[in-house]
């Protein structure tokens, strides 16, 4: 078996996991282990692919015998690679992190067992679409992800969550129809939807019809990768789901659609044209607005996890800026700060997660003193959150950094105009982290409104038979591995959701201590998608990319 012949494995492990895990659905244990060990599994194929093709270059696997442009056909290059491990890397820890959490809880069976195989089916989906080289298997790619994604968020059947799954599929699936739509448009207008064969032929159209396949396209992805006006469905379905699937679904979901969109600016429609001319001023202009709104929104919001909601709305705006100017530097610093992002964001909701189950809530004004409470908490916090909000020397001050200095580089009052939106965008964000930071973390239980039982019983200064009733009563005391021997012990979260966490914030960190070699790689990624070339060749052959 070849190396190349490995990258169709990133989708076919996690679809025969899935399987397995379905069948071990009444032995709960062996099924966590299953999965976590398909998961593993996965990531070292990944890694193996993206050395190779960071040494070799694309790569192309035919499918069924049939060559491109007449048979499906996946494609590993340097971008696609590196979201392939670190979307897996980020996969891992969030099951493991759900592991822990189903271990804790005792959920043995029941609509919660169904878990495993569909978060599998879900990670499935995401490689497939990284890896798509025809536009109709990256709709495939996305129709897996909607499939297992209504299922994980409805998981418990409350009514506040199959409220936000039918919004939330709803606007799938009219993201999904246009999509649809557009490839059928494509295909009649060029014979192929084969990715590589359509950067050779669009072009040849007339420029009415490449500026509406075009725009059917971007709006398409605009409103999976959740941009302004288009990310109206996303604080109202996120939070709603339990902590692992908020966290996989901040992390990795929007960046489908953020992935798309890339490829759509470099490979089908690249700068140089009037038609992709006038759409990069567009994506400047939405860039701007999803920044804004976004954080803007943030700062209106009580709860934790609606926050971070906004939060991503916003910093999905960071990456469009990159894309929008279309220069080697722009598309560098977009490939870093989405590495960055996917990391740091599915942080922080674990860590929501974490909070909420110790803090018995996610509401800001609920909470307090959890940082003498659970000093490691605050440190699970505090590091992602100065990551998010661009402090030195994170990765989140390094990617941001790259978009300002590619937008001054561009020189156009629009790009300047984004640098300033961007430098406001990242001081909200610090106030917006900051505030979680001294209200959760810092100020006395007893000043919050309405506390849950499990603050007041377990604050440094509380007492008393009372206290500890109150708190034995809670039903956060069974979510935990804690005992109570005594009246001054308190429970203790569970050690797989610790670790976890502390796995993927130490990843953040580690993308700061060696961002110079990401930051090397991510120009690479970016010169080979501009040139364009060495993906064509590796689909169609020598030659094939030249004029």
């Amino acid at each position: 078996m070849s190396v190349a012949s490995l990258a169709p494995l990133a989708v076919a492990l996690p679809l025969l996991g899935a399987a397995l895990a379905f069948m071990l659905i009444r032995r709960p244990r062996a099924q966590r282990r299953a999965s976590i060990a398909t998961l593993a599994l996965t990531l070292g194929l990944e890694v193996v692919v993206l050395a190779f093709v960071w040494t070799g270059g694309p790569m192309a696997v035919p499918l069924g015998g049939w060559a491109p442009p007449f048979g499906i056909v996946m494609v590993a290059d340097q971008f696609s690679s590196l979201l392939l491990v670190i979307s897996s890397a980020v996969s891992l820890a969030v099951l493991v992190y759900a592991a822990g959490q189903g271990a804790a809880d005792g959920e043995e069976s029941g609509p919660v067992s169904v878990f495993h195989p569909t978060y599998l089916i879900l990670v499935a989906g995401v490689s497939n679409a990284f890896l798509a080289g025809d536009l109709f298997n990256l709709y495939v790619g996305f129709e897996i992800l909607l499939t297992a994604s209504y299922v994980l968020m409805t998981l418990g059947g409350t009514g506040s969550r199959i409220r936000a799954g039918i919004t939330y599929v709803v606007v799938s699936v009219v993201s999904s129809l246009l999509f649809l739509i557009a490839i059928a448009m494509i295909y009649g207008a060029t014979g192929t939807v084969t990715l590589a064969d359509l950067a050779v032929n669009l072009g040849a159209l007339d420029p009415g019809t490449q500026h509406l396949l075009h725009a059917m396209l971007l709006v398409a992805f605009g409103i999976k990768a959740a941009v302004f006006p288009l990310s109206f469905w996303l604080p109202d379905s996120y939070p709603t789901a339990p902590a692992p699937v908020t966290a996989v679904f901040a992390g990795l979901l929007t960046k489908v659609g953020v992935y798309a969109i890339i490829r759509t600016q470099t490979l089908l429609f690249p700068a140089g044209n009037s038609n992709a001319d006038h759409f990069g001023a567009v994506l400047l202009g939405v860039a701007l607005l999803t920044m804004l709104v976004g954080i803007l929104g943030a700062l209106a919001q009580t709860d934790i996890k609606r926050m971070l909601s906004f939060t991503l709305v916003s910093h999905i705006g960071y990456m469009i800026f990159g894309v929008a100017l279309s220069s080697v530097a722009g598309l560098a610093a977009t490939i870093f700060y989405v590495i960055h992002h996917i990391t740091i964001q599915t942080s922080l909701f674990m860590v929501t997660g974490l909070v909420e189950r110790r803090g018995g809530t996610s509401a800001i004004a609920r909470l307090g003193g959890l940082a003498k409470l659970s000093p490691i908490l605050a440190v699970l916090y505090f590091i992602p959150a100065m990551n998010l909000s661009g402090i030195p020397p994170f990765s989140g001050f390094l990617g941001k950094l790259g978009l300002l200095e590619a937008g001054v580089a561009d020189g156009s009052p629009l790009a300047y105009t984004l640098v300033v939106g961007g430098v406001v965008a990242s001081l909200l964000t610090l106030l917006v982290m900051a505030r979680v930071w001294n209200r959760v973390f810092w100020r006395s239980p007893a000043d919050a409104e309405d506390p849950d039982p499990v603050l007041l019983a377990t604050a440094p200064d509380a007492s008393g038979a009372e206290s500890m009733r109150a708190l034995r009563s809670s039903k956060h005391v069974d979510a935990t591995e804690g005992r109570f021997s005594g009246e001054n012990e308190i429970p203790i979260l569970p050690r797989m959701m610790v670790y976890s966490t502390m796995g993927l914030v130490a990843l953040g960190v580690a993308l700061s201590v060696f961002a110079g070699p990401l930051f090397e790689l991510s120009q690479q990624a970016a010169d080979g998608m501009l040139a364009r070339t060495p993906y064509i060749e590796a689909v169609l052959g020598t030659g094939a990319g030249q004029p």
